[in-house]
């Protein structure tokens, strides 16, 4: 696994983590729950509806009025505003806001607010001329009419911007409600993640003490075998190579086809020497590889999968045939060893590691390979294509990302 998948997979703990602490803390407010974001958006209507049927019912003491008909009437016209109040606000709030403004888009933002002001100013008109009237006459008693009352263009605009004033308020607060809680979130879990990568990168500098006193411990045996036991120096250079590849090329998420090839040169000459005489290999690899790139590590669980459950076992004779060539961008890898006659090790040659190249297979390479595995009592094959990418491929792939960023 890599550094930076680590630090990903840290950075979405401590994500949620953070998320859940502050849901335990502050439910009402910060909490996902059906049962919280109910309460949440009723106590924020019930408040506005009261809100509003108070500040309108104060109208009565300018006109003379009755104070308690005309708080009763105020507080029902303030609740069939709140349609419209409702449709303004979660259309900013849920569409406008996450889509548009959070991802820089602010002429599309611009348009779409204006675009909802002016519907949510119709939709207040038209309650106002249909309803409202009625509501009044209803509650306060009196004429309804003195006589029909035509829709003219100036009762269209009152009613326009009496109806936009409230929705524009309501669903300004609503947004800013919104966006405080969406920044505090983020700046909470920027802190808390400076303070986690600070600590990660103190257990990483610890960590790379290892591997250097690793190497320099390897170095060391290889100078004091040089002469002593050449055979012997030589196990530990390959040992070292092999290492030092899987530690930082296999770190990154492509390495060229030919530094894997030599990783798994190095480790068949490792078995080599460990088996001696006893091992009957054959190894063809490609002298070129028209620079192509590979997933690290992906190739050599396969040929240690051989030795590990199959010649290891083999008593007599074991063998192994490896097999490289490339077509264009396509590698093709043909595997067969031999191996011993008996259930046990028919059922465990396809072990972890098989089943990790195969995961990596699907997710590095989708729709890009083909693996078959041929799994018999006495013999085992593995044909394996995969379609790589050159190195002018992947310098192209990553200009046009990075020209996508900054887009």
């Amino acid at each position: 696994m890599t550094i930076k998948r680590v630090f990903s997979l840290q950075n979405g703990v401590l994500h949620r983590n953070f998320i859940t602490d502050h849901m335990q803390q502050y439910p009402f407010i910060f909490s996902d729950e059906k049962k919280y974001r109910i309460r949440r958006h009723l106590a924020f209507w019930i408040f506005w509806w009261v809100f509003q049927g108070f500040l309108y019912s104060f109208i009565a003491v300018n006109r003379n009025e009755e104070y308690w008909p005309r708080l009763a009437s105020s507080m029902i016209e303030s609740l069939v505003f709140l349609t419209a109040h409702i449709f303004l606000s979660y259309s900013l709030m849920y569409y406008v806001v996450p889509r548009y403004l959070l991802k820089q888009k602010y002429r599309i933002t611009t348009v779409l607010v204006l675009g909802l002001f002016i519907i949510t100013g119709f939709i207040s008109a038209f309650l106002s001329l249909t309803i409202i009237d009625t509501i009044r006459h209803c509650i306060m008693g009196g004429e309804l009419f003195t006589g029909p009352r035509p829709i003219t263009t100036v009762r269209i605009f009152l009613a326009l911007m009496a109806g936009l004033r409230g929705a524009i308020t309501i669903g300004g607060i609503a947004v800013a409600i919104k966006l405080m809680k969406y920044w505090y979130m983020k700046e909470q879990r920027n802190l808390q993640l400076q303070k986690e990568n600070v600590a990660a990168q103190l257990q990483l500098l610890k960590a790379q003490i290892h591997p250097h006193f690793l190497f320099n411990t390897l170095n060391n045996i290889y100078s004091y075998t040089q002469n002593t036991s050449p055979q012997a120096a030589k196990m530990v250079s390959g040992l070292s190579d092999l290492l030092r590849f899987m530690l930082y090329e296999g770190s990154q998420p492509l390495v060229p086809l030919a530094k894997e090839l030599k990783m798994i040169q190095d480790y068949i000459n490792l078995e080599k020497i460990r088996y001696g005489n006893k091992l009957e290999i054959s190894v063809d690899l490609p002298d070129h590889t028209n620079d192509l790139y590979i997933a690290p590590l992906l190739l050599l669980p396969l040929v240690e999968n051989c030795f590990k459950h199959g010649t290891s076992n083999m008593l007599e004779q074991p063998w192994i045939n490896l097999q490289l060539d490339i077509q264009d961008k396509q590698l093709r890898m043909k595997l067969i060893n031999g191996k011993a006659h008996n259930s046990e090790n028919h059922s465990v040659h396809t072990g972890i590691g098989i089943k990790n190249v195969q995961e990596r297979l699907k997710l590095i390479y989708p729709d890009k390979h083909e693996l078959t595995i041929t799994n018999d009592e006495e013999i085992f094959i593995v044909n394996l294509k995969v379609e790589l990418d050159q190195k002018k491929e992947l310098r192209n792939k990553a200009t046009t990302t990075t020209q996508l960023i900054h887009d």
